[in-house]
């Protein structure tokens, strides 16, 4: 299945879209003033020992303190005993004071500092750098035994008892030559040795590894399956990543292409309707049945329904192709909106076992293409089926939203950074297609005060890029996400 990867570059805001036969799967949005962090390496010292929660809080230099847990600490000291043996006292492998070396597995969400391990591992392309950890380990979405075999004799020949260094063939390295896993080992290997250096002089609270931003991440994690092109719609990030895929990605390179159309490139694809839609509880579903969406601070929950489907047949047949549609729907949902934790999915009930087992089996084969790790249980004697998801990241709506302040947090409103942005691209829009003098915007006052404060170096650029004046005006009934663009 090919795929494609549309960049959106804005000033403060960067998109990246994996798009399938058309259809959105997967969107990432970065922000400058709130850029993700997973996959950072700190120097960190350790604030506080938590005997009763067998973990520690870490000063990494962030703004709320990140958590470390004592399953997360790589035990080096051998009267601790091996990893695989159960978890010592978290007093006997930390103590208050002491410096740590990090790296991030979670970012901070909500009110909830980031998660921190000490068992260090550093991506690339085709492999990951496991250090002090000497074993090879194969994707497993890797499933050619033969390709397995060969994987595994390269890395085993890599492994190198000076450094005692591990190492993860990834996806990506499924047909890879051993020539490239070697450049891939060499780069790896100096990049660490130069993490070492700069932690070794590096003060407690310091950040001594950054990881690629976005849209060079994006092409390092997610470009797994055969890709048709990477669209970008900003000259600069397009050289950056031609750059980028010319000395590490050379079978992609030319597939790299600058899109300098008029119109936005998240317009031409849906893209932009389809994070709206992204955003709503209801996703309606192709039959007439529809799927019900809830997020909360536990769990998400699912609820399928048949809606306006009738069927054909017996009501049987009607439930179990409404929900096998649902299963598809659901997987493309999931890694849409980036849910992740604990999902219960209340499927319609079915009394054919076979129909269960089939439904089940739908859902686990459209999950096996999503890049974040899920469990998916047996429909229970309820009728629900309960999954996992690992969480890394914020939700789509978490990133794009807040609770409403009007309905004391009942509902949720896009968040007056969200409307700015929205507002700079329609601007783009409207002065890319029309011949205007200048530009009025009319929009709440909250959106007025932050465009005259953190943003106005944002419509600064814009105008001077449009070569058109912009100005605000703020209207009493209008919401928070409201705004009209005023050609004058």
């Amino acid at each position: 299945m090919t795929q494609e990867l549309l960049v959106n570059v804005a000033p403060r805001e960067t998109r990246v879209a994996v798009v399938e036969h058309g259809a959105l799967q997967e969107v990432y949005i970065e922000r400058l003033r709130r850029r993700g962090i997973v996959g950072n390496i700190y120097k960190g010292y350790v604030s506080r020992v938590l005997p009763g929660m067998q973990a520690a809080f870490i000063d990494v230099g962030l703004q709320r303190t990140a958590f470390l847990h004592a399953s997360d600490i790589a035990r080096t000291d051998e009267a601790l005993g091996p990893d695989t043996q159960p978890t010592p006292d978290i007093t006997r492998l930390l103590r208050e004071q002491q410096s740590v070396l990090v790296q991030v597995i979670k970012d901070p969400i909500g009110s909830k500092g980031a998660r921190l391990t000490t068992h260090i591992t550093v991506p690339s392309r085709h492999m990951v750098l496991l250090p002090g950890n000497p074993t090879v380990g194969i994707s497993t979405r890797i499933e050619d035994a033969d390709a397995r075999a060969r994987l595994r004799r390269i890395g085993e020949s890599f492994l190198d008892g000076e450094d005692g260094n591990g190492y993860i063939l990834r996806t990506a390295a499924e047909g890879a030559s051993k020539q490239a896993l070697q450049r891939d080992r060499d780069f790896l290997r100096r990049l660490w040795d130069s993490v070492q250096k700069r932690a070794q002089y590096a003060q407690a609270g310091v950040l001594v590894h950054e990881d690629l931003p976005l849209v060079l991440r994006a092409l390092r994690d997610l470009v797994i399956h055969p890709i048709e092109r990477v669209r970008v719609d900003s000259r600069e990030s397009y050289e950056r990543i031609s750059d980028f895929c010319q000395r590490f990605l050379p079978d992609i390179a030319d597939r790299v292409d600058y899109y300098p159309g008029e119109r936005p490139i998240f317009d031409l694809y849906g893209v932009e309707d389809e994070i709206q839609r992204a955003l709503e509880r209801r996703v309606e579903l192709k039959s007439g049945g529809h799927v019900m969406i809830d997020q909360t601070e536990a769990m998400t929950t699912i609820d399928v329904n048949t809606g306006a489907y009738v069927g054909h047949r017996t009501l049987e047949e009607t439930i179990f192709k409404t929900n096998l549609e649902a299963a598809h729907a659901i997987a493309r949902q999931l890694r849409m909106r980036n849910l992740g934790g604990i999902i219960i999915i209340d499927f319609i009930d079915m009394d054919d076992p076979e129909h269960k087992r089939q439904v089940l089996r739908a859902l686990e084969k459209a999950m096996e293409r999503d890049h974040a790790k899920t469990q998916i249980s047996g429909v229970s004697a309820l009728g629900l089926v309960e999954m996992t998801r690992k969480r890394t990241r914020e939700s789509l709506q978490h990133a794009l939203c807040e609770p409403c302040h009007t309905c004391g947090g009942r509902a949720l409103l896009k968040t007056v950074e969200t409307v700015c942005y929205e507002i700079t691209r329609e601007i783009i829009r409207e002065a890319r297609q029309f011949e205007v003098d200048r530009l009025l915007v009319l929009t709440a006052q909250e959106v007025v005060d932050r465009v005259r404060d953190e943003e106005s170096d944002t419509f600064a650029e814009l105008e001077e890029s449009i070569g058109k004046p912009i100005e605000f005006q703020a209207e009493p009934l209008y919401t928070q996400e409201q705004f009209d663009v005023v050609l004058v």
